[in-house]
């Protein structure tokens, strides 16, 4: 895959540029786009010398004519995912190079393009409520455009607490609707109940209810009794102490507290897109 890791090292010229070898070119060029009556054309560039404008040296063509086709739509330039994945619903047969115009104007291009690049992260959550926090904002993030130079995307799995609902089950918070007791309001919890909660929940219970008999299934999705990651991740926990980097079971992930803001959720899924990419590094070097 060819994909200009910044749209500023691609250059756009109306004439042919052929001619002009041995001219000057604008120092950041590393590829030329060619809009030409006869159709479009892409080179590769090299220049030498020093300053803003350098000598242009050779042209090399990787793409013409029919291999080429034009994005119609606008998009967010640093959003790589959302390129590539537009990119590869639109090449077929002889096409295999997309042209992107940018928000701004900016053009820029994708030649045989993959999805190999791209980095997957799982997000872990807990259902409900309904959208779960962490999973929303996410999703808003990706709208938002702030993490499109990341060349990530996510999966999500959510784990259900609706599985456990019954009578005699017990949830820590009455804010979850789910059918059962709930320890922040009912009073009659009774003996061989089953507490659906995470280890503070645990606490909770055996202070108000020392005298009780009861199974404990932690809700926690560093726990992993209930979910154990299969790819990197991003999790929440309602401990703050825990916000940070983790591995669990040898996979790399991210902690950030229950009512993380979406600040924070960013800066998080940076930390854990630094620790992905320094192992690929790491491996390609073994």
């Amino acid at each position: 895959m060819i994909f200009p890791l910044d749209y500023k090292s691609v250059g756009v010229t109306r004439t042919d540029p052929t001619g002009r070898i041995g001219g000057p070119i604008y120092f950041t060029t590393e590829y030329l786009i060619a809009q030409l009556p006869s159709g479009n054309k892409i080179y590769t560039v090299k220049s030498e010398g020093e300053g803003l404008l350098r000598k242009l040296i050779s042209l090399e063509l990787i793409a013409k004519g029919e291999q080429i086709k034009t994005f119609e739509e606008k998009l967010d330039s640093h959003d790589r995912t959302k390129l590539i994945e537009s990119a590869i619903s639109l090449c077929k047969g002889t096409v295999n190079t997309i042209i992107f115009e940018g928000m701004d104007r900016h053009t820029t291009f994708i030649q045989d393009p993959s999805l190999h690049e791209v980095m997957e992260i799982e997000i872990i959550d807990i259902a409900p409520p309904e959208p779960p926090w962490l999973d929303f904002a996410i999703r808003r993030l990706i709208k938002s455009g702030i993490l499109g130079e990341l060349n990530i995307r996510f999966s999500t799995k959510l784990i259900d607490l609706r599985q456990f609902e019954g009578e005699k089950v017990v949830f820590p918070c009455h804010a979850s609707e789910l059918k059962g007791k709930y320890l922040d309001t009912d009073t009659d919890i009774e003996n061989n109940s089953t507490l659906v909660g995470c280890d503070i929940s645990k606490q909770i219970f055996e202070l108000r209810y020392p005298d009780l008999t009861y199974k404990h299934i932690n809700m926690c999705p560093l726990k992993t009794e209930l979910y154990l990651p299969t790819k990197p991740f991003i999790t929440r926990c309602c401990q703050s102490k825990k916000s940070g980097t983790v591995n669990l079971n040898g996979i790399d992930g991210v902690v950030v507290h229950w009512g993380a803001s979406e600040y924070d959720i960013v800066d998080a899924i940076r930390m854990l897109v630094r620790i992905m990419k320094g192992n690929t590094e790491n491996r390609e070097k073994t």
